[in-house]
């Protein structure tokens, strides 16, 4: 078959189907508006390109979003069209829908299949929205600027053929009849390269080494914000400090925002967060916990299978696949008790659930897992063993993507 994809930042979650179908003798050609070194990557043939206009200035605030879908998407249209003129006609589309680039595909191939990756559809209410009362919605419009925002999912609903989403959870929030058209399918963990390694060591600034040996807790954000529980954390630092006298703290996460508002503006929520809890915590406690900025892949995974005890926090919203690793490397976590997080930890079995505002719960549990190895060892060990039977790439997930294909293919 001729297969397309279509991502605005490539390979992003096609980083393993991508290459799996060009090995297996397909023509894969990706579609992507990143700046390519290269025309190929893993047999996959590259298509950069680019977005002809901007935004416009003073646009009204709840199309800002739909305008910047249109524009993605007229560039993406405009490259197939091109693309077409040299004879290339896919049998397949797989586009992830999010950035408004696929919504004119069919206007240049109608006869062909499009399967669209199904990350996440807004409610304004029981997901992320008015989730976490700190954070009040500010403007009683913002109602009207999510309905809006969903255009570009609902315009997607009219001509794809079919779907594929990472969780049950998240292919729950799609409305029907569409959700019916949605197969779930994680986009997989290789968990024989993301593995225990007991041998493990890491050293922190070129001289603080640590082993298996040391108590280190771990907690990873792509972005250190509120929507992934970042301010929980850190209001349970404090109490999980003074308690465990020799524990090291590594967090992983940059400074700006991936999801959610922004703070105050020339403001940072890490900084914010650390400020509010740095009066009660000693220097001598303030130096065992360590902020690594954003890790490279290599280094970690190396970071998890150091972790004696992991934490994980979300809104109802995307489950990051920094989860999924930690138990693939056998972390014992510690987790909060939202939606996203029940497909994978199963209270007391794959890791311990906390209420997401419990700040002191959040504490004791951290504390009573480093307290019990027994059960760190028979958590931990569930959680991989978990990971290998629904997440693993080779043996579940890449067979389940390739089958989704040829389905979609007919």
């Amino acid at each position: 078959m001729n297969i397309l994809f279509i991502h605005q930042n490539f390979p992003g979650q096609f980083k393993f189907l991508a290459p799996t179908l060009a090995q297996q003798g397909h023509a894969v050609v990706a579609m992507t508006m990143q700046k390519v070194s290269a025309n190929e990557w893993q047999g996959v043939k590259l298509v950069p390109y680019n977005a002809s206009r901007g935004t416009t200035p003073k646009v009204h605030p709840w199309v800002s979003d739909f305008e910047t879908k249109t524009i993605r998407g007229e560039a993406c249209f405009r490259a197939a069209l091109e693309l077409k003129a040299q004879g290339f006609t896919p049998d397949v589309i797989i586009a992830h829908p999010g950035w408004g680039e696929s919504l004119f595909l069919k206007d240049v191939w109608p006869q062909v299949k499009l399967g669209i990756y199904c990350e996440f559809f807004y409610h304004p209410h029981g997901a992320d929205v008015s989730f976490d009362p700190e954070f009040p919605v500010k403007d009683e419009g913002d109602v009207c600027r999510l309905r809006l925002k969903n255009l570009n999912n609902l315009l997607h609903f009219e001509v794809a053929d079919a779907g594929m989403s990472p969780t049950q959870w998240q292919a729950s929030t799609f409305p029907e009849p569409f959700r019916s058209l949605i197969t779930v399918v994680h986009d997989g963990i290789d968990t024989a390269a993301v593995a225990p390694n007991p041998s493990v060591s890491l050293t922190l600034n070129g001289n603080l080494t640590l082993t298996k040996a040391d108590e280190v807790i771990t907690f990873v954000n792509r972005n250190l914000e509120p929507y992934r529980g970042y301010h929980i954390f850190m209001r349970a630092l404090p109490e999980i400090l003074k308690r465990r006298p020799q524990a090291r703290v590594l967090i992983v996460g940059a400074d700006d925002v991936s999801y959610g508002a922004r703070p105050e503006e020339g403001k940072k929520w890490k900084d914010i967060f650390a400020a509010e809890v740095r009066p009660q915590i000693s220097d001598a406690d303030w130096a065992r916990v360590h902020f690594l900025g954003h890790v490279s892949y290599e280094h970690f995974i190396p970071l998890l299978q150091l972790s004696t005890v992991h934490v994980y926090l979300t809104y109802p919203f995307v489950l990051s696949w920094s989860l999924l690793e930690a138990m693939s490397v056998g972390c014992a976590i510690v987790a909060s008790d939202t939606q996203p997080l029940h497909e994978a930890i199963r209270h007391d079995d794959t890791g311990w659930l906390v209420d997401f505002f419990d700040v002191p719960g959040l504490a004791n549990e951290v504390c009573a897992l480093l307290d019990d190895p027994a059960a760190r060892a028979r958590l931990g060990a569930n959680a991989r063993a978990f990971a290998q039977a629904n997440y693993d790439l080779k043996t579940v997930c890449l067979p389940k993507q390739s089958q989704w294909v040829e389905a979609l293919a007919g």
